[in-house]
């Protein structure tokens, strides 16, 4: 982890995260786009909390460009939101960027970063918490018990055209 002194506390500097099921990966750069590192941290509280810690020991930072917000990165975003930080919502690289500079986590949080720095935003993240989460959450419930009905439904009339004709049970008489 790189220290803190005067000199990096003055550098304001840009993050940018990749993130995964499990790992996000994360970069720093300043603001003339120079990579200053990249670093890997586990999809955790444990995890988040140093990300940020390690980002912070670059310099002021200024704001972090992240993919995902609504999905693996969402607990990153609540966490850096509630630690202050601007938080920009970025979608992963295009194609012809990928083809030139190939695939791989590192760079994909570099062009996060200068996505970041650039200011190109893609999205605002959502809150994910008040009523608006909450209605959210009831709309995913309902939405599978109406398909859970429906699976039920098809099966029971499956059973009853694929039952033998000559099936009778001891209850129906």
């Amino acid at each position: 982890m790189p220290s803190i002194t005067p000199d990096t506390a003055a550098i304001e500097v840009v993050g940018g995260v990749d993130t995964h099921l499990d790992t996000h990966t994360v970069a720093v750069i300043d603001l003339v786009g120079r990579v200053l590192g990249t670093e890997q941290f586990p999809a955790t509280t444990a995890g988040y909390t140093a990300l940020l810690a390690w980002m912070r020991g670059h310099g002021r930072l200024a704001r972090v460009g992240v993919e995902g917000t609504g999905a693996y990165g969402a607990g990153l975003t609540r966490q850096l939101r509630n630690a202050g930080v601007e938080v920009i919502e970025v979608d992963r690289p295009d194609r012809k960027t990928r083809r030139s500079q190939g695939k791989s986590d590192p760079i994909d949080a570099v062009q996060a970063a200068k996505t970041a720095l650039a200011g190109h935003r893609t999205g605002t993240p959502k809150q994910r918490d008040g009523r608006v989460e909450a209605l959210r959450n009831l709309r995913v419930a309902r939405r599978s018990a109406v398909e859970q009905r429906a699976d039920t439904q098809r099966q029971i009339k499956t059973l009853i055209v694929t039952a033998p004709t000559n099936y009778a049970p001891d209850c129906v008489a």
